[in-house]
């Protein structure tokens, strides 16, 4: 999977059917997931629990296809040398709505523990800068995201 990854992304005007370029954007999705998840090198036991729903309601998966898509994203995750990999896919594909609803299950997943780290802070602005979202945007999701924050997912 790993290997289709690297090769859509270097190729991403490669012929693919629907389907595989479909699993290819979930990938990248995902993979900006963990990276938030990641960013204090652990994972919470809140954002352990939050992952799986925002995977299914934000990517629109099926409960069972999330266990698979978190094992593969994870090793695409560690094998990246930048979020560029995933954002290029994903502005390529999906429309501002799309691309909102990412950046606030991005900043779900921060505040899932009760606490923003700086680096979690940092990887979430750089991923709105990539996939060229305004501050507005950006500061808007953040907002929704606060006031989510302790309501059940």
């Amino acid at each position: 999977m790993i290997a289709k990854l690297k090769q859509f992304f270097a190729n991403p005007q490669a012929h693919l059917s629907d389907e595989e370029r479909a699993e290819h954007l979930k990938l990248a999705a995902a993979s900006l997931l963990l990276e938030v998840v990641m960013a204090d090198e652990t994972m919470s036991e809140q954002e352990a629990k939050l992952l799986p729903s925002l995977l299914t309601t934000t990517l629109n998966l099926a409960s069972d296809d999330v266990h698979g898509l978190v094992h593969d994203a994870k090793q695409s995750q560690q094998s990246s040398t930048s979020l560029y990999e995933f954002t290029e896919a994903i502005n390529d594909n999906f429309d501002i709505h799309q691309k909102q609803q990412l950046i606030l299950a991005m900043w779900r997943l921060a505040y899932a523990d009760g606490h923003l780290c700086q680096y979690e802070d940092q990887i979430i602005r750089r991923t709105a800068e990539l996939l060229y979202l305004r501050h507005s945007e950006l500061i808007q999701m953040r907002n929704i995201a606060m006031e989510q924050q302790g309501k059940p997912s």
